[in-house]
């Protein structure tokens, strides 16, 4: 370890540095973990050497990008984290609409710099969300319907593999490396930089935000089910069953307690109220906060609802229809969790992320109109247990209505293993994705992030 401290341009950080607790931790509370080190990496050439040290005294190994990802493997107990959150620059070429975005760079980052030119990726719903780790498994945001997943907008990588050796990817000098990361997780190795397609967006979007009352819950799911329908691509929306937020446009009384809320997005401002009309336009709504908002904000809007160190365990399905019996268990089981930090979200996927066949990126199949991400969210230690089994208890009520899909990014802490690997990738794709394991890390170094064994 002394040799590749003084090797790195970056820092070694070790359990005995004062630093280490907060070098270790992760966004999740609930997946604390203690590592023998933690080996901040300021450049490829960082990685290279670490990678190396770790194959060859048999470390187990995480990567962490943002630190993120619900199931906490961005950290391990006495083991090696490669910790890539000092490399967070982004460089946008315009002309192009390409972006190159290093390995630890957050959602934020990219928005940023994109904006500046009125571009953007698709990307997640949360700022500080690491680029990286959402990406390489998918990336569900507000732009999918318009513009695709994250991993779809993949068109280029540099990634440091098992055996130290650098790979720059793209479509001519290695189409099949590519393919697997689009959407076959963390597990070829270590991408120190994307290449990202941008496209034209913003800098105003307008932002859909309608609350009612949980009693209202079923009419206005259905109209929700109705509406999205037959939307255009330039619409993305959820319907969110759970807490009403602390807003002043929100009468205070209902702060904290049950409801129904609409969120959309529509690329277009001035086609917002047109496009939103037969959702806004249900009676008595408790607030609606729509409006025209930059798309920098639009992206931070949940930021404030998911702290560091808060604790959190999704699940998710996906639903080929947002059948009767499906609505009236989603809202059943809202009433059921033990947190009011805890929310049941019904995502409308299809658009442009639905044309993408299976066998076009290692995601797999994206048929399913309607993606279900359950959310438990809690402070208190004491607490784990009654939440975990509540989103357990969701998923599994919601089963039978199922595609049999789960989101890789809402996975709860991995415990579906490869069964939910292949019925995620696709038989076809999962074998794709082991024999590119088998060239890339045979020896199933990086085995912790959706690790399809070679």
């Amino acid at each position: 370890m002394d040799a590749l401290a003084a090797a790195l341009t970056g820092r070694l950080v070790r359990a005995e540095d004062d630093d280490y607790d907060a070098a270790r931790a992760l966004w999740n509370g609930v997946t604390e973990r203690r590592p023998a080190a933690i080996v901040r990496c300021a450049t490829t050439e960082d990685v290279r050497r670490t990678v190396l040290l770790a194959a060859e005294h048999h470390l187990l190994v995480a990567v962490r990008g943002g630190g993120h990802n619900v199931a906490g493997t961005a950290g391990v107990d006495g083991g090696l984290v490669i910790d890539l959150g000092e490399m967070r620059d982004v460089s946008v070429d315009p002309g192009a609409r390409l972006a190159r975005v290093a390995g630890g760079a957050r959602l934020g980052d990219l928005d940023a710099a994109s904006q500046e030119h009125g571009l953007a990726t698709p990307a997640g719903v949360f700022s500080d969300t690491g680029l990286g780790g959402l990406g390489l498994t998918g990336g569900i945001g507000w732009l999918r319907r318009r513009f695709g997943l994250t991993c779809d907008n993949i068109v280029g990588a540099t990634i440091v593999a098992a055996d130290g050796s650098v790979h720059h990817v793209d479509e001519e000098s290695d189409p099949e490396l590519l393919w697997g990361l689009r959407g076959g997780g963390g597990n070829l190795g270590v991408v120190t930089e994307f290449v990202v397609r941008l496209h034209p967006v913003g800098p105003e979007v307008y932002a859909g935000f309608v609350v009612h009352r949980a009693e209202r819950a079923m009419e206005v799911l259905h109209a929700y089910r109705d509406w999205s329908a037959d939307l255009p691509d330039e619409v993305s929306s959820m319907a969110v069953l759970g807490a009403a937020p602390e807003d002043d446009a929100i009468p205070a009384e209902l702060t904290g307690q049950p409801c129904v809320i609409v969120l959309a997005c529509v690329t277009d401002p001035a086609r917002g109220p047109e496009l939103l009309a037969p959702i806004r336009d249900l009676p008595d709504p408790a607030a609606d906060l729509s409006g025209p908002m930059p798309y920098v904000e639009l992206q931070q809007i949940f930021d404030a609802d998911y702290p560091n160190g808060m604790r959190y365990y999704w699940r998710s399905v996906h639903l080929p229809e947002l059948s009767e019996e499906a609505l009236r268990r989603a809202v059943d089981q809202t009433y059921r969790r033990p947190s009011a930090l805890s929310t049941i979200d019904l995502w409308h996927m299809g658009g442009a992320m639905s044309r993408v066949a299976p066998e076009d990126t290692a995601f797999g199949d994206r048929s399913a109109p309607y993606l279900v991400g359950i959310e438990a969210n809690w402070t208190d230690p004491g607490d784990d247990e009654a939440n975990v089994r509540w989103a357990r208890a969701c998923a599994a009520d919601l089963d039978d209505l199922s595609t049999g899909r789960e989101y890789l990014n809402f996975p709860g802490f991995q415990e579906g293993g490869q069964a939910t690997l292949r019925a995620a990738h696709g038989e076809a794709n999962y074998a794709r994705l082991r024999a590119l394991k088998q060239r890339m890390d045979p020896d199933n170094l990086f085995r912790l992030h959706q690790n399809v064994a070679p």
